[in-house]
């Protein structure tokens, strides 16, 4: 019987070994469940074929061609990824409204023996749950906002609140952006969705009775944009900003900004970006100490003429708390992880 989903806490509770996504690969990269698994019923080619039939010849052909290629590519994936499963296997498939794919995918699951299951609506139905989570009812712990200007160790002062055991959501991580106009990692960001599903499910693991920690950040992390909910409730909460000394912040922004570093033309574009702020002759300059590998240098200037001036310039919220830290060592990070969750 399908399972019904009532909540995003529920789904991480149900009892399967696996969850399987039978979208296609298109589907499935713009967003799927957490921790799924893709195994197209159809691929990208084949679903295209087969709606085009569906919808200008023939239902009926549609879905016998259909049938056809759910099982062909069922088969491929029981003698491929499917091949080492045990018999007391339990997977939960879905696919875009809970119907013909997965419903046809599970029922050779079953035969074979394994207890296998259906959500009840399909991806629709948690994609429901998601929308709920962010846009319609309040954030679920209260939360400490980590601020700093640029290079203040914002981001590893999270992974150390983490690593002894606070709570924390790392929104540039989930967004895959470093939250300016350098933020840009390899690889890219995800679809909106795919944040929103990310967000969404480690919300739902929040213990409501302690803080979770945040950087602050603005309504956009790149091209990602923040739920309402979430900023809403990051505009009332309580901040922790970053105080360190300016040559910390470069040595630490020299060290984490290494691929950029590395790829002198990625540099050089993103310099460019700068030049409707600061003009061609600050930006020529900044270029000539990234030619001649000078990045101390040139992270100072930015900091200095980019970075801070925008910093000061933003709204600062009440209940602000300073953190002066000496550097960014581990040691230093570790121990101010330490404090704010035993003042917590």
């Amino acid at each position: 019987m399908p399972i019904a989903l009532d909540s995003l806490a529920a789904l991480a509770a149900l009892p399967f070994d696996e969850v399987i996504d039978v979208r296609s690969p298109a589907e499935f990269a713009e967003d799927h469940i957490p921790g799924a698994i893709n195994l197209p019923a159809l691929s990208n080619e084949e679903r295209a074929h087969v709606g085009t039939i569906y919808v200008q010849q023939d239902r009926f052909l549609a879905r016998k061609i259909g049938a056809a290629l759910v099982a062909r590519n069922a088969a491929a994936h029981l003698e491929g990824p499917l091949a080492d499963r045990h018999g007391g296997w339990r997977p939960l498939v879905y696919c875009w409204r809970g119907g013909q794919r997965s419903g046809s995918f599970t029922v050779i699951l079953q035969q074979i023996g394994w207890k296998a299951d259906t959500i009840q609506g399909g991806y629709q139905s948690y994609r429901r749950l998601v929308v709920r989570a962010l846009y319609e009812e309040a954030f679920p712990a209260p939360i400490t906002l980590i601020d700093g200007g640029t290079g203040t160790g914002k981001t590893h002062l999270l992974s150390h609140l983490a690593a002894q055991g606070a709570q924390v959501i790392d929104l540039e991580h989930l967004a895959a952006h470093r939250g300016s106009v350098f933020g840009p990692v390899a690889g890219g960001q995800p679809s909106q969705k795919s944040f929103e599903s990310a967000l969404a499910a480690q919300m739902a693991r929040l213990d409501p009775t302690r803080p979770v920690y945040i950087e602050a950040e603005s309504t956009r992390i790149g091209r990602i944009n923040l739920p309402p909910m979430l900023t809403s409730a990051m505009r009332v909460a309580p901040v922790i900003r970053l105080e360190v000394p300016l040559a910390a912040r470069v040595s630490h922004l020299c060290a984490d900004y290494t691929d950029l570093i590395a790829d002198p033309d990625r540099l050089d574009a993103i310099l460019t970006r700068l030049v409707q702020y600061h003009g061609h002759a600050q930006v020529d300059q900044w270029r000539a100490l990234a030619a001649t590998g000078d990045f101390p240098t040139l992270v100072t200037q930015l900091i200095e003429t980019h970075y801070d001036p925008r910093y000061i310039r933003k709204p600062r919220p009440e209940g602000i708390t300073p953190l002066d830290l000496p550097d960014l060592s581990e040691a230093t990070l570790h121990a101010a992880a330490r404090n704010l969750i035993k003042s917590a």
